[in-house]
């Protein structure tokens, strides 16, 4: 079993650059403002042929009970008590601080073993704080620049004797290339929950997960980074991602958001399918729909679900707005599937994912070319081409070219001048009869002779 590493320390000391630099990129949300990091965030660390699980923390924090800074505090505890080994991470150039003289206090506490690690010790500035941190009490501090990736031998070798002898992970990391069949059916479905602040994302993956992994509350924008999750429904693997909430961009104020919305992007863009969250008891707003919108374009499965259905007073007027603001804004991805939802009640859950798993096999389906070319005929005879210049537009052939998402090519001549609006004729066509619904399809225009056609080849 891989051994388990948890950082901790005082705001501003870089955390989430260690972080950063043991997962190999840059998915912890880095800055100079302190207290970025709120929720655990866990990855998988990497120094040579060495794998460890890692977590970020926001450190720890006498805050009075029940406040943010608390629950960020609880967060850091729990991500200890799973922990084989704390990284206690010290600025090397600012020296030993009260705080991190309180911070070391309470993680000796906690009776686990300890590495105290001075970061941002390149150059002369940091000797005397290398040398002022023997006082905390952990023995000699190890002297890293992670920033640089300077000293991590030395993590390398504290790490080392927890680990049970297993092979290095060679393998393809998920998502990077093109990625075949029986390697997506290998890995965990990847699935995103996205949705405007306060919509209740994080209380529905707690819901999920069965336990507090993320911070909620009454405040919005808790939540930053985008946070994975290993988890499992119904023996599927899933991996599971609660993001920071999307305002309209002209809302977007400040660094912080701005780097919180941009990791929720990067996550929609590795994600499966993606989860849109409304909150019901609120007014619906058109950038609910636009973020749906915002997922198809980007090619990924879609569920949309009605968040906080307990508080709701006209269910079926509700019901009714959004289904009407849907064949609206998202005609282009019809029969999204609708679920209403309540995470803390734990009601309609199962129906979610149902949904999802529909939708992900509608994403990932494949239609067989005699079909597809079946369909064709009858849709070209039901309604022919536009003849632009008074010369008709000729679709010969048809054929499925990859899956998530559907993407059909079509051969034939002068399908640049194709209308959008035939494009679209034939998308919501293969959509209905294909029963792929809530999927975004895609087209790729070939010019030239049927490729399959060997009859009529020179």
């Amino acid at each position: 079993m891989k051994p388990t590493v948890a950082i901790l320390g005082r705001p501003n000391v870089g955390k989430s650059t260690l972080f950063n630099r043991l997962v190999g990129r840059k998915i912890a949300l880095v800055d100079d403002q302190p207290g970025v990091t709120r929720d655990r965030r866990e990855g998988e660390g990497r120094i040579g042929d060495l794998t460890f699980r890692v977590f970020d923390t926001a450190g720890l924090d006498d805050a009075r009970r029940g406040s943010l800074e608390a629950r960020m505090s609880q967060q850091a505890e729990a991500a200890v008590a799973e922990a084989d080994l704390v990284f206690f991470v010290i600025d090397a150039r600012a020296g030993v601080t009260p705080i991190d003289e309180q911070f070391a206090a309470r993680i000796r506490r906690m009776g686990k073993l300890v590495a105290l690690v001075a970061n941002k010790a390149e150059g002369r500035a940091a000797e005397a704080g290398l040398a002022d941190a023997f006082r905390l009490g952990f023995g000699a501090p190890l002297a890293i620049s992670a920033e640089h990736g300077e000293g991590l031998d030395q993590l390398y070798d504290v790490i080392a004797p927890l680990a049970e002898d297993e092979e290095a992970d060679t393998g393809q990391a998920a998502g990077e290339g093109e990625e075949d069949d029986e390697a997506y059916a290998r890995r965990p479905l990847r699935l995103a929950i996205i949705g405007q602040p306060n919509a209740g994302k994080s209380t529905l993956v707690n819901t999920l997960l069965g336990q507090e992994r993320m911070l909620t509350g009454p405040e919005a924008g808790i939540t930053r980074d985008a946070i994975a999750t290993d988890w499992s429904w119904q023996g599927r693997a899933i991996k599971l991602w609660d993001t920071a909430g999307i305002r309209r961009k002209s809302r977007v104020t400040g660094k912080i958001e701005k780097l919180a919305v941009s990791d929720a992007l990067r996550a929609i863009r590795f994600a499966d399918c993606v989860i849109v969250l409304i909150d019901a008891s609120m007014k619906i707003e058109r950038q609910d729909l636009a973020l749906a919108d915002l997922v198809a374009r980007e090619g990924r499965a879609v569920v949309l679900a009605l968040s906080k259905w307990d508080a709701v007073a006209e269910k079926q007027k509700t019901l009714a707005e959004v289904t009407s603001e849907l064949e609206d804004v998202l005609p282009e991805i019809r029969g999204v599937p609708v679920v209403t939802l309540s995470a803390r009640q734990e009601k309609g859950l199962d129906k979610l994912m149902t949904a999802v798993f529909a939708t992900v096999e509608k994403w990932n389906a494949r239609v067989p070319t005699a079909q597809v070319n079946r369909w064709l005929e009858g849709a070209l005879a039901r309604n022919p081409p536009p003849a632009p210049s008074g010369r008709r537009i000729k679709i010969r052939y048809a054929t499925q070219a990859s899956t998530r998402p559907p993407t059909f090519a079509i051969f034939g001549n002068q399908l640049s001048k194709l209308p959008e609006s035939y494009t679209r004729y034939l998308m919501n066509g293969l959509r209905q009869d294909f029963d792929l619904g809530g999927v975004p399809i895609r087209f790729s225009l070939r010019g030239g002779r049927n490729p399959f056609d060997r009859d009529k080849r020179r």
